[in-house]
């Protein structure tokens, strides 16, 4: 499946018996305003999932801010809000997709290829005049079976025994990445050797994806090598993941732990400024 439907595509969908919807929004500075946000409107049939209870596991002295959820706590949400293994999960947010994109990816992790994200997530929704609703959806349970797939993700080790072929792009805002602004996590800076490639670069003014020419020109010039993606605790990353993915380049891991992993580590190198 591709890894955007449009919001005209949803909605000639939306009634579809096989499809599931998930709203992702989330505020990191307010872990509450997405859930309220869904409470007071959200697209016909959605079900909300949280990035902190659903979408990640409990935080611990490694692994990030947003440690990857227990695979039988996911599966068992999965089966529970009906998404069965040949559901079709169409996630959408309203952060530049990068929490619809950490279900997107998450679910593609499980095995679970049949999901998208809504590109522009719900302000193109709105913006084309969709129906909305405050009805919350009534589950009819399914049974989801997960087959993880292991080689989508790599851990703190494989990053510092990457190999020099593989190129390790941290998806964060460039003050962040050279270290000079920090707000988020204890320390400032980047994983040495990392290149910026920052993820909302990805999107055009009115937050859809860039054209799928301007994706692939993006990427080009790492087309003859692995590519690790991480950001600040592997959530933004997969914007970038999902613009890749867009672009025809699916083989790209994601470095969950991202930079507050790293980081939990105080024998880990940090480099500052541009490389």
């Amino acid at each position: 499946m591709q890894a955007l439907v449009t919001a005209q595509w949803l909605h000639d969908h939306l009634r579809d018996e096989n499809i599931i919807i998930a709203d992702c929004r989330f505020s990191l500075n307010d872990p509450q305003a997405g859930e309220q946000a869904y409470q007071e409107d959200h697209i016909p049939g959605a079900f909300y999932f949280h990035l902190n209870r659903d979408l990640s596991g409990p935080k611990a002295e490694h692994g990030g801010r947003h440690p990857l959820p227990r695979v039988e706590d996911l599966a068992e949400l999965l089966s529970r809000v009906g998404v069965g293994n040949d559901t079709i999960v169409i996630a959408y947010d309203d952060q530049e997709m990068s929490m619809a994109g950490r279900l997107w990816w998450l679910l593609r992790y499980l095995g679970h290829e049949k999901t998208a994200v809504l590109d522009g997530g719900y302000a193109a929704w709105k913006r084309a005049g969709y129906e909305v609703t405050k009805e919350l959806p009534v589950a009819t349970p399914a049974s989801f079976v997960p087959n993880v797939q292991a080689d989508m993700l790599v851990d703190v080790q494989t990053v510092k025994e990457r190999a020099s072929n593989t190129v390790l792009l941290d998806s964060r805002a460039g003050e962040r990445y050279r270290g000079e602004q920090e707000t988020i996590d204890a320390k400032a800076g980047h994983i040495p050797g990392a290149r910026h490639f920052f993820y909302k670069d990805n999107l055009s003014p009115d937050l859809t994806m860039q054209s799928v020419d301007k994706l692939q020109e993006r990427i080009a010039p790492f087309a003859d090598k692995e590519i690790i993606v991480y950001c600040g605790s592997g959530v933004t990353a997969c914007t970038n993941l999902l613009a890749m993915h867009a672009a025809g380049r699916t083989d790209a891991k994601l470095y969950p732990g991202s930079w507050s992993d790293w980081i939990s580590y105080p024998e880990n190198p940090i480099a500052t400024g541009d490389e």
